[in-house]
């Protein structure tokens, strides 16, 4: 069973952010930029929200907004949810499923370490069964010659 750490560490501890003043123009830019669907928002480095695409669909396409004056302030969820290294890929894929988020920060003593996106736990995942499988298989094929 994988843990979030080695995930990390195999994904990359990369962590795109903006301030909460930030339009969230300039914001979704970065995000296209980088290929990411969420920017954590930071303040003197501690987390005060996330901002994603689906907060900017909901929160400024739909309300008639602005995404050129708007800042990401008023459209961030911020209520953060966090995970811990030492959780285990299908902790946080449970999590994540429970309270229907797509990206979490990783914490550790305070610092943000990284951040998961549902799609990574998915990736996690099935390259686990992909060789608990192919074990099986040997096992099988061994044990038939």
């Amino acid at each position: 069973m994988q843990s979030i750490r080695q995930l990390l560490d195999s994904k990359g501890h990369q962590v795109w952010s903006v301030n909460a003043e930030t339009t969230v123009y300039d914001a979704l830019r970065l995000m296209a930029e980088k290929g990411i669907g969420a920017l954590l928002v930071l303040q003197g480095g501690t987390i005060v929200g996330i901002v994603s695409e689906r907060d900017y669909a909901r929160k400024v396409v739909l309300e008639g907004r602005s995404s050129l004056t708007t800042p990401v302030a008023d459209i961030m969820s911020t209520s953060v949810l966090h995970a811990l290294p030492e959780q285990s890929v299908e902790d946080a894929m449970a999590l994540m499923t429970d309270k229907r988020i797509r990206h979490l920060p990783v914490m550790e003593q305070g610092h943000v370490m990284g951040i998961i996106s549902i799609g990574d736990l998915v990736k996690a995942i099935i390259a686990e069964q992909e060789f608990v499988i192919g074990q099986l298989e040997n096992y099988i094929a061994g044990a038939l010659a």
